[in-house]
């Protein structure tokens, strides 16, 4: 180290000392790097190379060639290393290419699997080879933009020489599209061929671009083809079955090889070839037999397909139509009247059945069902509302066996579903009315809570307007027994004997349908018993008139036939005839007609009952099946029965076609009394009103069904009556 000598500058300060550092020797000499430095390191890194793709040992150890590679980029050799490492792979990825054209004329199976052997040969090549450059990437390729990685490298050489050539392009989709074809005609396939060589259009990321299309094409064609023979040559359900099959198919397809983008478009065409174009086909061919037969899984299967092609409203319109085929069948057949609700129910339990388990409950398909009953129930106007009160009569009449309570109470809850798709209620409250009336009044109702629950029903879906009337009967019902048992307790029961114990029901006469008067001279012990009770009553409610009503009366009758003692359920005609047989052994018919006085058709009826039934306390001369006025009638003393109380007046439940016409009748009076109501409201608020007009509001206003006919006379009555008076102006009547 050589100094300077001090110097002395102004104001006698001293200067300042200046230092100077020199080192000995060159420093550049001392990390020189020897000149073929990169050329030895490379030289062992492409020898490892080399041994990797050729399936050799390497004489270099992994970790040796790492070192070499991490010191020729810690001397900043990267790019040079990149370069020749590339160059390298790419040179290994043409000798590759050479072979694979060289079997371009291969089979495509054999073809595929020399493909495949290229591809995993290159991925295992890559990898070792990354791991050997991993410093590359580490450090080179993270510091110089729009460098790939070694992998990404390895992969653009093979996706620019091999997978981009055009030749071996086609063959590989070729063979593709063969082997999926071949699978799906039922042959068995490498699917892990398949896997390997879809993997890698995926690695490379040309699979949409070069392969999907491809497949989707195929596919459409492929089921084109299969969609307009197969639907000829299988019946529906077993078409159905195959579509879901192909379906199935290539969803495991997606699964197994093909990635599951693809799925969507493949599915697409079997939805667009076996089942779009086909539909209507389908449900003509099929839907009824799938129907009838309760075929759930082939109906939620059509269900399920159908979705998938946006035509549930195609089939929701054939289901639509099948169930008001079915429906109006059994309604306008007459001959099936007996057995019509049943099969109604059993209809409305099938679609029911059908809906909940095989179109999962879409609203769609209530609908269906809802607008299909509504449409075929009405069309034979009031007869099957006639039917749905009998039936609803046979369940809660006495003597319905097999069924328990809850039994009942769940085949009301179904009338019910049916009762709401009439449009004229009006006449099923007739007939339920009159049916409830001699239920009551004969005690053959099963039980006063299912009674009860039915009208319930019927006010919660109608209102109490409708059941108002059957209400009284009930409430008449609980009266009765009040002033009965008030009779019992009061001095004019000591006017009456022991013998005979009657019970007396008062009805309301707006509570209960109309019955006709019936005369008949009864013994005097019953008569009698009339005469009592009556002055009673009206002792105690004045200004009130009683008319008993003997068609609805029924006695027990104690009887003795030779030495076996028996007791008799008749009505009250029939015990008037029976009690004559107390005083002599045999009477002719026009013996019994003067005693008795009563109506020449009951008087046939009641004989009809006694002398022709299953059970015969009376005996006719001559025989037969009809009652003649010069028959003669005897009592039978050798009568035998298994029963101690046999009944025999099951007579009075039954309806008589006449009973049948008046109610009827009293339906269409009451329809009549109604239009005549609704039409005066109507033109008291509008004054003036067209013929067109007054319909369309009568059609708001009215429940029951009506016909212009109808109306037209209605309108000409309240014209003559002064109700309404035609405008002048008008040139046609209303």
């Amino acid at each position: 180290m050589n100094g300077t000598k001090p110097a002395v500058g102004r104001g006698g300060k001293k200067p300042v000392k200046k230092l100077t550092i020199q080192l000995k020797g060159s420093a550049a000499g001392i990390n020189k790097l020897p000149d073929d430095f990169e050329a030895k390191l490379w030289e062992k890194l492409q020898a490892g190379i080399q041994a990797v793709q050729l399936k050799q040992e390497s004489k270099y150890g992994e970790e040796e060639l790492y070192k070499a590679a991490a010191d020729l980029c810690s001397q900043q050799f990267g790019a040079n290393l990149y370069n020749h490492m590339k160059n390298a792979c790419e040179q290994r990825v043409i000798y590759q290419l050479n072979q694979l054209r060289n079997g371009i004329s291969l089979p495509d199976v054999q073809f595929l699997v020399g493909l495949n052997e290229c591809w995993k040969d290159h991925c295992e090549t890559m990898y070792y080879i990354r791991s050997i450059f991993l410093v590359l990437d580490r450090t080179y390729v993270l510091q110089t933009s729009n460098v790939l990685s070694v992998w990404e490298m390895g992969l653009q050489l093979f996706r620019a020489h091999i997978a981009s050539d055009s030749q071996i392009e086609r063959k590989v989709v070729q063979g593709i599209l063969s082997l999926i074809s071949k699978e799906r005609n039922g042959e068995t396939v490498d699917r892990v061929l398949l896997k390997s060589v879809v993997g890698m259009f995926s690695e490379l990321q040309t699979y949409i671009e070069r392969l999907e299309q491809p497949i989707k094409e195929a596919t459409h064609k492929y089921y084109a083809v299969e969609g307009m023979s197969k639907i000829d040559a299988l019946d529906p359900t077993e078409y159905l079955i195959h579509v879901d099959r192909r379906m199935e198919e290539e969803r495991e397809r997606t699964a197994l090889y093909l990635l599951p983008r693809t799925r969507p478009l493949l599915l697409t065409g079997v939805l667009d070839h076996l089942v779009r174009p086909h539909t209507g086909t389908i449900l003509a061919r099929g839907f009824a037999h799938m129907f009838d037969a309760l075929r759930l899984d082939d109906l939620a299967r059509n269900y399920s397909l159908y979705a998938l092609v946006h035509a549930l409203s195609e089939l929701a319109q054939q289901f639509h139509l099948h169930i008001k085929k079915v429906g109006t069948e059994l309604v306008q057949n007459s001959q099936l009247d007996k057995t019509m609700v049943q099969s109604l129910l059993d209809l409305r339990n099938k679609c029911d059945t059908i809906v909940e388990n095989a179109f999962k409950k879409d609203p769609a398909f209530v609908h269906a069902v809802k607008g299909a009953f509504e449409y075929f129930i009405n069309v034979r106007q009031n007869r099957p509302a006639e039917l749905i009160a009998k039936y609803v009569d046979k369940l809660l009449r006495a003597g319905n066996k097999g069924m328990t309570e809850e039994d009942v109470e769940t085949q009301l809850d179904k009338i019910m579903v049916l009762f709401r798709y009439i449009n004229g209620k009006d006449v099923f409250e007739a007939f339920f009315k009159k049916d409830l009336a001699k239920r009551l009044l004969l005690n053959k109702s099963a039980s006063f809570d299912a009674e009860k629950s039915m009208i319930s029903k019927l006010k919660t879906e109608c209102g109490s307007s409708f059941t108002g009337k059957l209400e009284g009967m009930f409430k008449d019902m609980d009266l009765s027994k009040e002033i009965l048992a008030e009779f019992r307790q009061s001095k004019y029961m000591t006017d009456l004997g022991k013998e005979l114990d009657m019970n007396v029901v008062v009805l309301t006469t707006g509570y209960w349908p109309t019955y006709p008067p019936m005369d008949i001279k009864l013994p005097i012990q019953l008569s009698q018993y009339q005469d009592i009770f009556r002055t009673f009553y009206l002792s105690k409610y004045q200004g009130r008139r009683l008319m008993w009503q003997n068609s609805l009366g029924h006695c027990v009758l104690k009887s003795q036939f030779g030495r076996h003692k028996k007791e008799l359920s008749v009505s009250l005609f029939q015990t008037a005839v029976l009690l004559m047989f107390n005083h002599a052994s045999s009477y002719s018919y026009k013996d019994i007609k003067e005693n008795l006085g009563l109506d020449v058709k009951e008087l046939h009826r009641t004989l009809l009952s006694l002398a022709c039934g299953r059970v015969r306390p009376l005996l006719k001369r001559p025989q037969g099946k009809e009652v003649k006025e010069d028959d003669v009638f005897n009592f039978n003393a050798d009568l035998k029965h298994k029963l101690y109380r046999i009944k025999i007046n099951s007579i009075q439940l039954k309806e008589t076609e006449e009973e049948n016409t008046k109610t009827k009748e009293s339906v269409f009076m009451e329809r009549q009394y109604q239009i005549d109501a609704a039409i005066v409201r109507i033109m008291k608020t509008r004054k003036t009103l067209s013929h067109t007009l007054l319909m369309a509001e009568l059609y708001k206003q009215l429940k029951f069904p009506l016909t212009p006919p109808d109306v037209k006379k209605r309108i000409e009555s309240l014209i003559d009556r002064d109700y309404l008076e035609r405008d002048p102006a008008s040139r046609h009547p209303p």
